[in-house]
């Protein structure tokens, strides 16, 4: 009985002891499987944060519902690769013994300046030297702070004439430092040269001088006699390399889509601002107040060379823009319909509604840029005249009819853009064996018709 109480008197005590070591025993693998969850939660958030997480953390179950997760699944399951966009091809750059470097300073309004562009672009490639962007006019009569890239895709131009010319956005250091050194020359060029006076007086001048800078740019290479190639090449520069910046042609094409909701309609350049009037001493319908301000404008600016003018001669001569009033009678004798929408591509109009009122009365649905857009929409291309300008040029290019009323660059340019259009459309066309009448075309419609091919 002694030796039984014995031991049922220590079978507890081994027990609770055997309780107690299962105990610690349990609590030790509760605390390793907590901590090495709260691991496994850590990492997986880890993994699917950064890329380089461990592929397998990101198969542990979430806390989303079985219903999510089979809604991912599927998702996953169909959705498709998204196609790889292939950039197009760059040209290949031409490879040419760099003779110097070319700076220009253009002058003028986008257009004359935008003409001017090409013709660097041309003397560089001829004189086999490297090009900087050219610096845009400021000094104006519209006084215009922007810079080339403020108007132009630069890197657009630069790439997309990378075989026939190499062009760089600013000088290299050690060639700046020989510019603020003074160790370069600046001069203008002579107008309407041909190319061959560029070989035999500015090749030199560049060799010796390593940078040479042309400060007036306007009308400063032949129009004719010119080799193909050349011409050629300032076709390419003026319609394709040089490019509208992504802002510029973004509400360009809104202006036009606008315009397009209400049918066909006319740009009309009415090219009847103060500056043109003063320039060309056209004063016909003014007061003599208007034409003794635009008397003192034209003395005012020393590059007008031209200062005594006789405006009823001028006007003869058949050398004035057409005024508000003649444009309401040209455009009647054409039979243009009343209802017809009028987009004034130009600045304000010199003599506001009481120049405007003749043209108005005969065509009421005129508009403007202005009067399209809202004033937010306009923000940025204030007191920016070449900007504005740029816009008038895109809906000009897309206009179903086009009228300048002066034979200026805005004309030329337009209409040589169009017949370029024209003529990369009926390209198209020959290479797919389709036959249209020229006469059916109207601006750049061609995009639309090569959809539908």
């Amino acid at each position: 009985m002694g030796i039984k109480a014995v031991g049922k008197l220590r079978c507890p005590s081994s027990v609770a002891a055997a309780a107690r070591s299962s105990l610690k025993l349990w609590m030790l693998r509760a605390t390793t499987t907590v901590l090495l969850w709260t691991c496994v939660v850590q990492f997986t958030a880890v993994g699917n944060t950064w890329t380089w997480g461990p592929r397998v953390l990101k198969g542990w179950p979430s806390c989303r519902t079985a219903r999510e997760a089979a809604a991912v699944t599927t998702t996953t399951r169909l959705a498709m690769p998204e196609p790889v966009v292939e950039k197009a091809p760059l040209p290949p750059k031409r490879i040419y013994r760099n003779n110097g470097y070319l700076m220009v300073s253009c002058n003028g309004g986008l257009n004359q300046m935008r003409a001017a562009i090409c013709d660097m672009v041309v003397i560089a490639r001829s004189l086999n030297v490297t090009l900087i962007v050219p610096e845009l006019d400021k000094t104006s009569f519209w006084n215009d702070p922007s810079e080339f890239q403020d108007i132009f895709d630069v890197e657009h131009f630069v790439i997309s004439l990378r075989d026939e010319v190499r062009i760089l956005r600013e000088l290299p250091p050690r060639i700046q430092r020989r510019v603020g050194l003074g160790k370069f020359h600046s001069m203008p060029p002579i107008s309407w040269s041909d190319i061959s006076y560029y070989h035999k007086q500015i090749l030199p001048l560049i060799r010796k001088y390593k940078v040479l800078h042309l400060n007036r740019t306007d009308a400063r290479l032949a129009n004719n006699g010119l080799p193909l190639d050349v011409q050629r090449l300032r076709c390419r520069v003026n319609y394709s390399a040089l490019k509208f910046t992504s802002q510029i042609e973004e509400l360009g094409r809104r202006v036009i889509r606008m315009l397009r909701q209400n049918g066909p309609f006319l740009v009309l350049h009415l090219r009847y601002e103060m500056d043109m009037l003063a320039f060309s001493g056209c004063t016909q319908g003014c007061t003599p107040k208007e034409t003794e301000e635009l008397t003192r404008m034209r003395y005012a600016y020393p590059w007008w060379k031209e200062k005594v003018i006789n405006s009823f001669v001028k006007r003869k001569d058949g050398l004035c823009p057409l005024t508000p009033e003649e444009v309401a009678l040209v455009l009647k004798a054409l039979d243009i319909d009343k209802s017809m929408q009028i987009y004034i591509a130009a600045g304000e109009i010199y003599g506001g509604k009481r120049r405007m009122a003749s043209l108005t009365s005969a065509y009421p649905n005129v508009v403007r840029k202005e009067t399209l857009l809202e004033p937010s929409d306009l923000m940025f291309f204030q007191n920016h005249s070449s900007q504005m300008a740029a816009l008038d040029y895109l809906v000009s290019l897309e206009s179903d009819i086009f009228v300048p009323t002066y034979d200026g660059n805005m004309a030329k340019v337009v209409e040589g853009h169009r017949r370029y259009l024209l003529s990369q459309l009926n390209l198209f066309l020959n290479e797919q064996d389709v036959r249209v009448d020229p006469c059916t075309w109207a601006s750049r419609k061609q995009s639309c018709w090569i959809e539908n091919l």
